[in-house]
């Protein structure tokens, strides 16, 4: 008797959200494992130098850095599962509330990226494949190519100088500040530099993926039959190209947008926006475990969830691979 396996689009779901919470076991012990290993005392790191020894015993054993890593790993655990990240060593409060008004707001900038870059680099990188070796083409192709070399900060600091300091003095603001207890589409102009840096870093490498995998369809038989068969060039292209060269595409964008989770700690420094990257360099500075280890595992959960949303998405655009379900 064969085992059973779950078949179709759901059970393709079921397989990879399986896979992904393996995934996220295990690194979620890399990362335990890691902050254990960083250099430096947490509990000096709080009480500062002139701490006596008997009061750095009686923190550590109130934050129970005394017990076996084990134990310890089993508490973080159990408490990730119950939606509790732990308590930040030096805020003394709990990290959920420490870091929500920051999640809050570097999720604001990645979500207008996504929004503006997505579409462009589509559109981009379709007409590209559609005009191959023209002007446009190789102008297009020559320019991503030069911004996908540009580190981010490099991009936000020729931003700045081009917007906030010397060309156009004060047209931009160059610092992008959300003050406590605001949001940051309360001050929409704060947030046109990174937007336009996060956009910028992500638009060349989806564009480029999308020009080449369009090249690739236009080129087959199914495009060359539906051209034969008296199709107009417009339902050729939106009906029968474009959806099939979108399924590399979405694998691109997933782990672009998962890339910004990352990229965007370096930008909000540059612009001193008040995100996850502050807190990143905080928690860092005073060997705050609970906060970097609720920080990366939630980047780990973002490259997971949108890697599962890519290859569904990817497999509900190509007819192809569902068949094969």
């Amino acid at each position: 008797m064969s085992r059973f396996r779950p078949r179709g689009v759901w059970g393709f779901i079921l397989r990879r959200l399986l896979l992904g919470v393996v995934v996220l076991i295990l690194v979620s012990i890399l990362v335990f494992l890691a902050t254990q290993a960083l250099p430096g005392d947490p509990a000096r790191a709080i009480l500062g130098r002139n701490a006596t020894p008997a009061s750095l015993a009686a923190l550590r054993r109130q934050l129970h850095l005394n017990r076996p890593v084990i134990d310890q790993y089993w508490t973080w655990v159990t408490g990730l599962l119950h939606g509790n990240l732990g308590t930040s060593l030096a805020a003394q409060e709990p990290v959920t509330t420490l870091l929500r008004p920051r999640l809050v707001n570097s999720a604001v900038l990645v979500a207008l990226a996504a929004v503006l870059s997505i579409p462009l680099s589509i559109a981009i990188g379709a007409y590209a494949a559609l005009k191959r070796e023209k002007v446009f083409d190789q102008t297009s192709s020559n320019l991503l190519l030069a911004l996908a070399a540009l580190p981010e900060f490099v991009v936000a600091m020729l931003l700045v100088i081009v917007f906030a300091t010397t060309v156009f003095p004060g047209f931009l603001p160059a610092i992008s500040t959300v003050p406590p207890g605001s949001r940051p589409w309360n001050n929409w102009v704060a947030l046109v530099l990174p937007t336009i840096t996060l956009v910028i870093i992500v638009v060349p490498y989806i564009a480029r993926i999308m020009r080449a995998s369009m090249i690739e369809v236009l080129e087959s038989d199914y495009v060359e039959m539906a051209r034969l068969k008296g199709l107009p060039e417009r339902t050729v292209l939106v009906r029968h190209a474009l959806p099939n060269a979108l399924g590399p595409v979405f694998q691109v964008i997933a782990l672009n947008l998962a890339y910004l989770a990352g990229a965007i700690i370096v930008i909000e420094y540059v612009f001193n926006y008040a995100g996850v990257g502050g807190a990143v360099q905080q928690a860092v500075i005073n060997h705050d475990l609970p906060v970097v280890q609720a920080l990366a595992i939630l980047i780990a959960a973002v490259y997971v969830i949108l890697n599962l949303l890519a290859d569904v998405a990817t497999i509900l655009v190509t007819p192809k691979l569902r068949t094969r379900l």
